[in-house]
């Protein structure tokens, strides 16, 4: 069994639109929260919240009890890690949640290196719930570590579903999650964008779908927003481009033909190279019409 020590002290590395709300959020519920952000203005408008602002991960990680990466992509969060790895004691807790698909095991590897007790934890939920603290955190790592790390997901999100003994499964699970938030998303756009097309006024079909079997919070949400010119980015296009290959990758790799996400990420594509990188992912149906 091993010996339980209470997290008092964590070092959240990357404080943009999820990993700041989350830092924010640990500080406010008693921990004390180091962070580092590659742009450090971001991470300076915590400091009125009690967070202590480093310049580099090394410093970040220094004296603290766990660290929890909430960075772009896999080879950020190792660069952040190896810069990191100096200060960290054997057998610290390091929590990762940032969308990196399979990955992962490269990370997993890296863990296991520098003997870190290291937990596969991403997160279901985008801006908002973070903010609140109401996401859905799926972490996977040993067991018997659950003690330690609930009052951490206790306060990051409104549940926790323990995904296995077996860091890399979560990962794995979030390409299965945002393949179907993708679909949903596209779905929402393009019929909003046939009808605006055919000349039907879109919020007609907000007006059917609401209250009826196909209704949802998530329509609703990003139905509104495209009707309302609303962009702003709980999810933005840049990264839904990065997690969307993520999963035409991972299928590649285990030679399966996915069609619904392979298109989405053309979409995704079209969006970005159109200059909506930094909107919302609900701007998929700003997406061009296809040329002639």
């Amino acid at each position: 069994m091993v010996e339980q020590k209470e997290i008092k002290t964590i070092a959240v590395l990357g404080t943009g639109i999820m990993g700041g709300p989350m830092a924010k959020n640990l500080a406010k519920s008693g921990f004390a929260v180091h962070v580092w952000n590659r742009t450090r203005a971001k991470a300076e408008k915590l400091i009125p919240d009690g967070l202590s602002v480093y310049d580099t991960p090394q410093e970040a990680v220094k004296d603290t009890d766990a660290v929890l990466t909430v960075l772009k992509d896999a080879p950020t969060v190792l660069e952040a890690m190896n810069s990191a790895q100096e200060n960290l004691s054997k057998d610290a807790i390091w929590i990762q949640m940032t969308t990196v698909g399979k990955k992962i095991d490269e990370l997993i590897q890296f863990a296991e290196k520098h003997e870190l007790t290291f937990f596969d934890a991403p997160v279901q939920g985008t801006k908002a719930p973070a903010e609140s603290g109401e996401l859905t955190v799926m972490p996977s790592g040993p067991s018997e570590y659950k003690e330690v790390l609930t009052p951490i997901f206790d306060v990051i999100g409104k549940k926790t579903i323990w995904v296995s003994e077996e860091a890399g499964k979560s990962s794995r699970l979030k390409l299965a999650l945002n393949s179907w938030v993708f679909a949903l998303t596209h779905g929402v756009a393009e019929s909003l964008t046939i009808a605006k097309e055919l000349g039907v006024d879109p919020q007609l079909v907000m007006d059917v779908i609401t209250g009826g079997p196909m209704d949802t919070p998530y329509f609703q949400q990003k139905g509104k927003a495209i009707l309302n010119d609303d962009y702003t980015a709980s999810f933005a296009v840049k990264n839904a481009v990065k997690d969307a290959q993520l999963i035409v990758d991972a299928m590649e790799d285990e030679d399966l033909q996915i069609d619904i996400t392979a298109a989405g990420l053309q979409r995704f594509q079209r969006a970005l190279e159109e200059g909506h990188g930094d909107k919302d992912i609900a701007a998929s149906g700003l997406a061009g019409k296809k040329e002639e």
